[in-house]
């Protein structure tokens, strides 16, 4: 039965994990210790595009989580509140105050998606919420946002095309945005000053197979599905006559840095390719069997597994051995020193077997999710520094091959790669 502000007293079903089911006492004491934020800054990461009048938001979910089954419904509270906010400043009149909302909403309705791990009511409905409510503040926003469609084998990829604002004077750059395990495609647009539409570059944010919305459309997760689909996606980018078809980027964080890194091997038409918070090792040994159970399970419902024996064999086609071969653009690799989901080693073969041209950014002492270190701070600020970067290929300035080591007191050590 549903309660008042979530889901209460109901189980959460999907894939069968053995180290779910048998970790599942110590997972949820490892979160009443440390808080939603126990494995990844992931409330920080879904507050940061929302900017700070979400703060309060997220400080009071992080008050609310004292174990794994609270954080949808603590999600969902806050989200309910916000778009009750957005309703009554359209009601009053006051659109910027709407869209504002509208949009802080549908990221709190998305985050609440989270922690389900099937295709069925609860996770429909939230969708339906954080999609309608991006909606409203499509139509509202300072620059033209689109519902995307992107026609691939029997259905449609869901995404959304931003231009910058002002944008109407010939053909422009675009930067085609894919989210990783925990993520989703709206989280990389920020409300405001977004790195990329305020560079003059448009973007294309899209879920990939298996990803959040595309999950809930039947799409499952595969290396050639992300394949097949980055060639689908880019078929539809070069065929808008907003989008200069020769300056394509792809951007991906986290499992995106896996899956971009298969498109941009395997389609010409990408024209520079970024990558952060690395996902490298074939296989994802480390990140599916010694971290949190929780990716594991998400994996599988990625994939379309419901039955671990049997992903364990799948998942050792998850590799880009046989594709980085034939990667001969520009690539961005933005990694954390302390690396502990993906083994360094992994990106560093991935770096020595891609022929073209290399840039391989590390910051002292940071995790997976790259930041929140003094090397992030005092040195390139991560985001802006790989939206720089994508701006640069794609007016084509020249790069050359060279590793940064990005120091704690913001120094950077550079030498050819």
């Amino acid at each position: 039965m549903r309660g008042k502000f979530g889901r209460a007293g109901q189980e959460e079903v999907g894939p069968q994990v053995r180290r779910w089911v048998d970790q599942r006492w110590l997972l949820d004491n490892v979160i009443a210790a440390n808080g939603i934020d126990w494995d990844q800054p992931r409330s920080r990461y879904f507050n940061a595009p929302c900017g700070p009048e979400a703060n309060a938001d997220f400080d009071l979910i992080r008050g609310k989580v004292k174990k794994f089954a609270d954080i949808g419904p603590a999600f969902e509270e806050v989200a309910r509140r916000r778009e009750a906010k957005a309703r009554a400043a359209m009601e009053d009149g006051h659109p910027v105050t709407a869209r504002d909302n509208f949009f802080m909403a549908a990221i709190l309705w998305g985050a609440a998606m989270w922690p389900y791990h099937s295709v069925t009511g609860p996770i429909v409905d939230l969708n339906d919420k954080k999609r309608g409510c991006y909606t409203k503040y499509a139509e509202l926003a300072d620059h033209k946002v689109e519902a995307v469609w992107i026609p691939f084998q029997d259905k449609k990829l869901p995404g959304w095309l931003h231009l910058p604002p002002g944008a109407d004077k010939g053909r422009l750059p675009v930067v085609i945005s894919l989210p990783g395990l925990d993520t989703f495609k709206e989280i990389f647009v920020s409300l405001t000053n977004d790195r990329w539409l305020s560079r003059g570059m448009a973007v294309l944010a899209v879920d990939g197979p298996g990803q959040a919305e595309s999950r809930i459309l039947g799409y499952t997760a595969s290396v050639e599905n992300f394949i097949e689909a980055g060639q689908a996606i880019v078929d539809w980018v070069t065929a808008r006559p907003e989008i200069d078809p020769n300056r394509i980027g792809l951007f991906g964080n986290s499992f995106g840095s896996f899956t971009s890194t298969l498109i941009a091997s395997n389609d010409p038409r990408i024209s520079a390719c970024a990558v952060n918070a690395v996902c490298h090792e074939p296989g994802f040994h480390t990140l599916l069997e010694t971290s949190s159970p929780t990716y594991k399970k998400r994996m599988m419902y990625y994939a379309g597994y419901d039955k671990e024996d049997d992903f364990d064999v799948f998942a050792k086609s998850l590799t880009w051995e046989g594709h980085v071969e034939k990667m001969n653009r520009p690539y961005l690799c933005v990694a954390g020193e302390a690396e502990e989901l993906s083994p360094l080693e992994h990106t560093e073969r991935l770096l020595q077997a891609m022929p073209g041209p290399k840039r391989y950014v590390i910051y002292q002492e940071s995790r997976h999710a790259v930041g929140n270190v003094p090397s992030a701070n005092l040195g390139p600020n991560p985001p802006t520094m790989i939206a720089d970067w994508m701006a640069d290929r794609l007016s084509g300035k020249s790069m050359q091959n060279e590793m940064w080591y990005v120091r704690s007191n913001g120094t950077i050590d550079k030498e050819g790669i």
